[in-house]
C-alpha cells in the first residue's frame, strides 16, 4: 500500500518537487570541446562574461544567438593555445569591460561601479527638493475673532 502511495505521489507531483535540479546552462553538444580539461576551462571562463543581449546571465547560461558565438570564440581561443587571462583579455578588447559580470574597478570602469550610486543620489536629490517646494505656505497664527469663533463651534 505504501509503495502504491508513493507511486501516486510522484506521478501527481511536479517534477520540479521530485526530481532534483539540473545545472543551468546553454551549452550546446556542438560547442563542447573533445578535450575535458580544455571544455573545463571554457565554462570557467563563459561563467564570468556577460552576455551583452541578457546583461543579468553569463554567456554560459544564454540562449541568445550572440552568447553562443562567444562561447565559440573562447573555445577557439583556447583551442589556439591561449590561456585564460589570454582569452579574457581578447573578449574584453572586443567588447569592453562591460561584458565582464565583474569588472575590476579602475578608473576606466569608475561609470559601471559608481553610475548607480550616482543616479541614486541625483534621483535622492530630485525628491528632496520636490518635497521642499510642496511644503505649505507659512500660516498667520488665528486672530482673536477666529479663536472665538471656533470656541463657539465646539
Amino acid at each position: 500500500m505504501k509503495l502504491l502511495w508513493l507511486a501516486l505521489l510522484l506521478i501527481a507531483a511536479p517534477a520540479s518537487f521530485v526530481l532534483p535540479a539540473a545545472p543551468a546552462g546553454a551549452v550546446q553538444p556542438d560547442e563542447m570541446l573533445k578535450d575535458p580539461a580544455l571544455e573545463a576551462r571554457a565554462r570557467n571562463i563563459s561563467k564570468d562574461l556577460r552576455c551583452v543581449v541578457c546583461q543579468n546571465q553569463s554567456i554560459d547560461d544564454s540562449d541568445a544567438p550572440l552568447a553562443r558565438d562567444l562561447r565559440i570564440v573562447v573555445r577557439e581561443q583556447l583551442t589556439l593555445g591561449k590561456s585564460d587571462a589570454a582569452t579574457m583579455d581578447y573578449i574584453v578588447a572586443r567588447y569592453g569591460h562591460f561584458v565582464l559580470l565583474k569588472p575590476p574597478l579602475e578608473p576606466a570602469t569608475w561609470v559601471l561601479w559608481l553610475g548607480p550610486f550616482a543616479v541614486l543620489g541625483l534621483g535622492g536629490a530630485g525628491l528632496l527638493a520636490w518635497r521642499r517646494r510642496q511644503r505649505p505656505a507659512d500660516v498667520a497664527p488665528l486672530t482673536a475673532a477666529e479663536a472665538a469663533e471656533i470656541e463657539t463651534l465646539g
